[in-house]
């Protein structure tokens, strides 16, 4: 019976404050768990951004040449590697710019340029 009691003791102690239900402690952080999460910082969006565009076009890697806030999330231009040829010079490249939401996901995109790497820009 001595021993019954010590763990009931301890196990208020444990909760905080004697008497108090572990309910009220769930309902007190509750608003916590409602908050919106917070925007991610523009290095995540660039990474989601590359990572899925190249998991969906089945490209080995791309970079980012410009990103920007939207009305609606994020804009941004990837550069990717369309065809592998040999010297690296000739491979083909397209630039994409796809839309993400404000979570940093890809929404859509589409190809505005195709150009042989070793391409300057004129």
């Amino acid at each position: 019976m001595a021993s019954e009691t010590a763990s009931n003791t301890t196990a208020k102690r444990a909760s905080g404050r004697s008497g108090e239900s572990s309910t009220a402690t769930d309902e007190k952080s509750e608003p916590r768990a409602k908050r919106p999460p917070s925007k991610p910082s523009m290095r995540v969006v660039m990474g989601n951004a590359v990572e899925e565009l190249c998991d969906l076009l089945r490209c080995p890697s791309g970079s980012v040449s410009a990103i920007k806030p939207s009305d609606s999330g994020w804009t941004a231009d990837i550069e990717v590697m369309e065809l592998e040829r040999i010297p690296d010079t000739s491979s083909v490249m397209a630039s994409y710019r796809v839309q993400l939401d404000e979570r940093g996901e890809l929404t859509g995109y589409e190809r505005t340029r195709r150009y042989q790497r070793g391409a300057v820009d004129r």
